[in-house]
């Protein structure tokens, strides 16, 4: 654990009402209390925030990712960006361990917007100095910005996960050609074979196996991908492996945001084990109701807290993105 006297007074870690439980898992890494701040809403749902310690000339980092409810995340943490902002603090830092409105990074058709590149921009107008976020869905939306940008990774403690698992025989899968990159560094780590499934999607909301690249059968799969939506690409793949003869079939992700049937088809499926992060909030309790044992969480804190630390000190971060 840090020490508080090796950390400058002027470091404040502030919160929205996304992630509570993150934050303050990563202050206390910090050995820091958690930024006092009133987060509510009026009687017209519109969002409420008061700042309750004096922040002048603080180096501050608000942590909310904009997960589910986007909407409402994101308008919490451009309102508290504001906020410090006035208050005179000397620099503003946004931890965004989900950094949502990511899918629409480019245009693919015509009169599409490019959402992601607009929230950018509301960071930016909003105040923010710099952007501290977690396995972007896109690389490229570090470019979107013109203020810097950290993008940590999870798949070293993910990685590391599986490592100690000892797995016999095991071979990683990317879901898509478009996570191959991904998945072949996962692969590298573990020191293991690759392989990749060919998907298609024929609507946004269907997925169709077309085939899979490399050798499955009679192995332990790791389907490996940056996060869970609604998991039909997930299932559909797991489901496809156990077709080709995989003998277990895993699978981790960075982000869950489990909307919709996500958890219902993940304890339907075949998978023996989803391993995730907690840069998005899951209720425990409530997941082991529904999926029983099945879906693993481990914490991001002790990175987001060492990223802090150093974009705090001054000290170089990159060796934190692999």
């Amino acid at each position: 654990m840090f020490c508080y006297s090796e950390i400058s007074q002027h470091l404040k870690v502030f919160c929205g009402t996304a992630n509570q439980r993150l934050a303050q898992e990563i202050c206390w890494y910090l050995d820091l209390p958690l930024g006092r701040a009133d987060v509510g809403r009026f009687a017209n749902q519109e969002i409420r925030v008061q700042v309750e310690e004096s922040v002048r000339g603080a180096d501050v980092f608000i942590v909310q990712p904009t997960s589910p409810p986007a909407n409402d995340n994101l308008m919490e943490l451009l309102i508290m960006i504001d906020a410090m902002h006035r208050a005179s603090v000397k620099r503003i830092t946004a931890v965004i361990p989900f950094y949502g409105y990511a899918k629409q990074d480019r245009k693919t058709k015509g009169r599409e917007p490019i959402s992601a590149k607009l929230v950018a921009n509301l960071l930016v107008t909003a105040g923010v100095d710099r952007v501290l976020t977690m396995d972007l869905h896109a690389g490229q939306i570090q470019g979107f910005f013109d203020i810097p940008v950290d993008n940590l990774a999870a798949q070293s403690l993910l990685a590391r996960y599986f490592f100690s698992r000892k797995l016999n025989d095991a071979v990683v899968v990317s879901p898509d050609v478009g996570g191959t990159a991904r998945a072949r560094s996962f692969a590298n780590y573990l020191g293991v074979d690759l392989a990749v499934i060919d998907k298609h999607r024929p609507t946004y909301a269907e997925v169709t196996v077309m085939g899979v690249i490399g050798n499955v059968e009679g192995k332990t799969a790791i389907l490996v991908d940056d996060l869970i939506d609604t998991a039909g690409t997930l299932v559909e793949g797991a489901t496809a492996l156990k077709e080709r003869g995989a003998r277990e079939v895993y699978a981790c992700s960075t982000h869950p945001v489990f909307s919709g049937p996500a958890l219902e088809r993940i304890e339907k499926s075949c998978l023996a084990e989803v391993v995730v992060t907690n840069t998005i909030f899951l209720d425990q309790e409530k997941l082991n109701q529904q999926v029983g044992n099945r879906v693993k969480v481990l914490s991001v804190a002790p990175i987001f807290a060492e990223a802090i630390k150093r974009i705090h000190g001054e000290l170089s971060v990159s060796e934190l993105f692999v």
